[in-house]
């Protein structure tokens, strides 16, 4: 229950902007300050960090100075799918350099001894491949959403946030079946 709050508290900046920005420009904006305002608070802090750090941060100043500052109306129309493609983009990165960005919450709660062992490296490239994942099919319903291309609006809506807390709940669930695997293989081995 710890990771998933800790894992929450990372990507508190795009949830608050989330909830914040709908309905209207002004609340866009104001989500866009918000979110911009916890990325480098948290990042100071060291509560957030990493790729996905440094994503919010490119990310949530571009929006911040292209809509609350120039007003540029491209970039408030196609936020979601920029967001959520930002978030994949950087997701990927972090799999494509063998740094998958799970690694640096994974460690908070995992042995020292364990950080480079390759069963620990998998369990956060898988882990963060379905973040990835889920991020890029997010930024394909956010274009839908926008074109109107097959569901309703709130058909995307609910989509987009079936996809998250599933990912969220997995992320929760698959180390520790990982651990329950190998202990099973350990035993067998050792109990032959």
């Amino acid at each position: 229950m710890l990771s998933f709050l800790k894992l929450l508290l990372s990507f508190a900046p795009w949830l608050s902007f989330l909830v914040i920005a709908q309905g209207s420009l002004f609340r866009l904006k104001l989500g866009l300050l918000i979110a911009l305002a916890l990325s480098i608070v948290m990042g100071l802090l060291r509560l957030h960090r990493g790729i996905i750090l440094w994503t919010g941060l490119a990310f949530f100043t571009y929006a911040t100075v292209a809509v609350a500052m120039l007003g540029n109306m491209w970039t408030a129309q196609h936020m979601g799918v920029l967001a959520n493609g930002a978030l994949a983009l950087g997701s990927w990165i972090t799999i494509l350099m063998g740094k998958p960005f799970t690694l640096d919450y994974a460690r908070e709660h995992t042995d020292p001894s364990l950080w480079n062992s390759s069963a620990f490296i998998r369990t956060n490239v898988v882990i963060t491949s379905a973040w990835a994942s889920v991020f890029t099919v997010n930024a394909i319903l956010a274009w839908g959403k926008m074109t109107q291309f097959i569901l309703p609006q709130w058909g995307y809506e609910v989509a987009s946030y079936f996809l998250l807390i599933v990912t969220a709940a997995f992320t929760t669930w698959y180390p520790d079946h990982c651990r329950r695997v190998r202990q099973r293989q350990a035993h067998r081995l050792a109990n032959p």
